[in-house]
């Protein structure tokens, strides 16, 4: 691909236009603003900057380009969102011959993968094996089409020799893992799926990638058996039906997290049609960061089993470190979510309804399966401790400090001293992507310096610009600089000051930055004083002394 493609793209046109299909935008100073796509809201937060060709929500933090909102609003990748603005524009994506290969091959190989669910569909007859075993499970016939599920017979080579006879060589067979060698005889090739019910899986753009088998043989091993890692599928980056629950996920404002291909189509049933579910892999950072594009708040309806509880606790890590909110459903003991919407769909939607922050939900079950107060305090360190470190608000984290001591008894600083002793585990090799380091919050002082620098890159010519950066100076003995302004503060700064704003419009805020500088430079001549004291060192306490004494007088004098 040129790589003047994206330029040619983005030359041809504007955010606005990109944006406008999707958004009700009126004019708010130098940008647009409406409400946003991808959480709801009744006042408009969400800007568009025609001359940046950025946008940006100050409700749910997300921004970027043109490409950014494509992704997140259609949920595609790259080059999904590459495709379609391409086509909008009017732009030819040329690839270079390495890539065209690249691309046919995976077009072939998705093709192999549509032809094999046409194939499974075909012989889910009424009459059939599969189908009886579905209807048993609860599944209407509206689902069974709706969901495209299929039937893989009783035989070895039916959908081998069905793809070869339609132009398809063994090699792409084995590359898109309908099929599979023979253990100890070389050459010899058979169906990797065999007399099970079929479930077609499908990336976030709704193409069949792969599938999951339910077998329906009472002496078969393995009871679900899953398509293998391809070309075409990661499990770390597809969640069973993402493709059909990304718009409610989006209107409903959460997305709700099945184990299995059958508790999601109970669900969706039911009304729930914000589920997903996961395909014989755990929960990663990667599946984190697909529903993040459609909303930030995950519901964990996983077994209440050990199994489940274990894999409840594993789904919260890795969606807590991608900055996930998350909740978890209660569920009866040895029930999955199927058996419970079969039985009772309002009890199922009302424990979704009464559904616990996950901290919360592990602190009641441990509460109440474990009697003895030593254990609980070391179960709680083991499972409820990582949880509460993984929370990425520090406000929400002392909440979870709280409710964690009073279910154990203790003080909030026993379990504070716990979260800072005990170590930051590595991240996983089954817990998907490595998760970031949450970085601390920013300080007062930082984020008024940031509004500052971006005062001056957004009216870099006015005597505002000028007066900002001289006081900034005065502040803080130090230059200004513009380098590293976030479109966030760029968009909120053009809509506080406007167009054409006075000399005096930040004097407020300058205000405020300079009391923001001050009292941590006075927290810091405090803690220096401390330690000076500990260290018994005279000269320093006295330097530490005045210090203290100057920058305390002086901030009195700002907040009078």
């Amino acid at each position: 691909m040129p790589r003047d493609t994206v330029a040619e793209i983005k030359h041809r046109l504007s955010i606005q236009e990109v944006v406008a299909p999707y958004v009700k935008l009126t004019k708010a100073g130098r940008s647009q603003k409406g409400l946003c796509p991808f959480h709801k809201e009744k006042t408009p937060s969400f800007h568009v900057s025609v001359d940046r060709g950025t946008f940006h929500c100050f409700g749910c933090g997300v921004g970027g380009d043109m490409f950014t909102f494509i992704e997140k609003i259609e949920g595609v990748d790259f080059r999904g969102a590459l495709a379609l603005l391409a086509e909008k524009a009017g732009v030819e994506i040329v690839y270079d011959p390495k890539a065209r290969e690249t691309s046919s091959r995976l077009e072939h190989l998705r093709e192999a993968a549509a032809r094999a669910e046409a194939f499974y569909t075909e012989r889910l007859t009424p009459d059939s094996e599969a189908y009886r075993y579905a209807r048993s499970r609860g599944l209407t016939p509206e689902t069974i089409k709706s969901w495209r599920l299929g039937a893989a017979e009783d035989a070895w080579r039916l959908l081998l020799e069905h793809l070869t006879t339609q132009g398809f060589v063994l090699e792409e067979l084995l590359a898109a893992g309908l099929i599979k060698e023979a253990d100890g005889k070389p050459g010899t090739y058979y169906d990797r799926f065999r007399h099970r019910l079929m479930f077609p899986i499908r990336d976030t753009a709704g193409r069949t990638v792969a599938f999951t088998g339910r077998t329906l043989g009472a002496s078969d091993e393995a009871k679900y058996l899953n398509s293998p890692e391809t070309e075409l599928y990661h499990k770390s980056q597809i969640l069973f039906g993402l493709d059909r629950a990304k718009e409610a996920i989006r209107t409903r404002g959460f997305a709700l997290l099945v184990e299995g291909q059958t508790d999601l189509l109970h669900a969706h049933q039911a009304g729930f049609t914000n589920t997903v579910a996961l395909s014989g892999t755990a929960f990663t950072g990667e599946h984190a960061r697909l529903l993040k594009r459609s909303s930030e708040n995950l519901m964990l309806a996983l077994d209440a089993d050990s199994a489940g509880l274990t894999a409840t606790n594993t789904s919260a890590l890795a969606a807590l470190a991608a900055g996930m909110q998350v909740k978890a459903v209660r569920l009866p003991l040895g029930k999955d979510p199927a058996d419970v919407i079969q039985q009772d769909p309002k009890a199922f939607a009302e424990s979704v309804r009464t559904a616990l922050p996950v901290v919360d939900f592990f602190l009641h079950i441990l509460v109440e399966r474990e009697h003895d107060a030593h254990r609980l305090v070391l179960a709680a360190e083991r499972i409820v401790l990582p949880l509460i470190r993984a929370v990425e608000s520090p406000m929400e984290r002392e909440h979870f400090i709280e409710r964690a001591a009073r279910a154990l008894g203790l003080s909030n600083e026993a379990v504070r001293a716990s979260l800072r002793e005990a170590p930051r585990e590595a991240p996983r090799e089954d817990a998907g992507a490595p998760v970031e380091i949450v970085p601390p919050p920013r300080s007062h002082k930082q984020m008024r310096a940031e509004m500052l620098s971006a005062v001056v890159a957004t009216y870099p010519t006015t005597p505002l610009a000028k007066r900002v950066a001289k006081e900034y100076s005065r502040i803080t003995e130090a230059p200004h600089a513009t380098e590293g302004v976030t479109d966030a503060a760029l968009f909120k700064v053009e809509e506080v000051f406007g167009e054409n704003p006075s000399e005096d419009a930040a004097d407020e805020l300058l205000h405020a930055f300079e009391v923001a500088h001050v009292r941590e430079a006075y927290q810091e001549a405090v803690t220096t004083l401390r330690r000076s004291e500990h260290a018994g060192n005279a000269t320093l306490m006295q330097q530490a002394h005045e210090k203290v004494a100057e920058l305390s007088k002086r901030l009195a004098a700002l907040t009078k």
